[in-house]
């Protein structure tokens, strides 16, 4: 059982309160959309989730995990992956490297065979760079492999932290707006790579992104956020039509309801 649960989460910074009550579920092997408005509190959301920041009430619960004592590295090694908003890539490393980096927590031998190159030390390596090459693959990059990574489109590094995030394994993959600087045709091929990677690899997918066009073609329940509290929960169609969501992102006032209304 490896759902992911928020109940009542709260987090305030100094007399700001960024999220205020937050709850959700994100079932098994599905897929979920976080949105709200700039400033909504999504990326918040993400770093109580990953341990960046501690919740300051209610919980959050990864299957059998209570995320609140973990450090950011015990949450990855539990199961949960995450890109940034702010593409967070190694500009010195090649595209291969850049995803070598991510496999510490996948291998078996310990320090002393690295140091003294036993045989489980290179048969990490060689296991590691079969995953990470499998991985080019699947996101069509093999031949960038060599490439530094800031050589590549603003697409192709969107598209390689997200490999760099399954090569942890996860159960739970958090994307934070992994359409920005996409065009239509490059967001239309990650709507379908989202899927696959569901699908293939049979995880859970929570997005944060402003690109309704991905949003409401790939996600299956949709939670929305606003000054940090949620305002809608549902299906896409029945989120796309709420009139809370329409005026938060509108900027409008919600229609006050007159004296005939029903």
């Amino acid at each position: 059982m490896s759902a992911l649960v928020l109940s009542g989460v709260s987090k305030s910074f100094g007399g700001l309160r960024a999220v205020g009550g937050v709850s959700f579920e994100v079932p098994e092997k599905s897929i979920f959309g976080l949105i709200g408005p700039n400033g909504a509190g999504k990326t918040t959301v993400f770093n109580l989730i990953t341990g960046v920041y501690k919740h300051d009430a209610g919980s959050i619960r990864f299957g059998d995990h209570d995320l609140l004592p973990l450090q950011p590295a015990q949450i990855a090694a539990v199961g949960i992956g995450r890109t940034f908003q702010n593409i967070r890539l190694f500009g010195q490393l090649t595209v291969l490297e850049n995803l070598l980096v991510a496999c510490e927590l996948q291998k078996k031998a310990h320090l002393g065979s690295a140091l003294f190159r036993t045989r489980a030390h290179y048969d990490d390596d060689a296991a590691m760079h079969t995953q990470a090459r499998q991985l080019l693959d699947v996101f069509e990059m093999s031949e960038m492999r060599d490439e530094a990574s800031t050589s590549l489109s603003y697409g192709n590094q969107r598209r390689l932290e997200i490999a760099r995030a399954m090569m942890l394994r996860p159960k739970l993959l958090l994307l934070d707006e992994p359409a920005a600087g996409m065009n239509y045709g490059e967001a239309e091929g990650l709507k379908k790579q989202i899927r696959w990677l569901r699908d293939t690899f049979a995880l859970s997918v929570v997005l944060v992104e402003h690109n309704m066009q991905v949003v409401m073609g790939v996600c299956e329940t949709i939670h929305v956020l606003d000054h940090g509290e949620t305002i809608a929960h549902g299906a896409p169609e029945a989120v796309r039509a709420d009139r809370k969501v329409i005026a938060a992102y509108l900027g409008e006032e919600e229609p006050e309801a007159g004296p005939g209304a029903a």
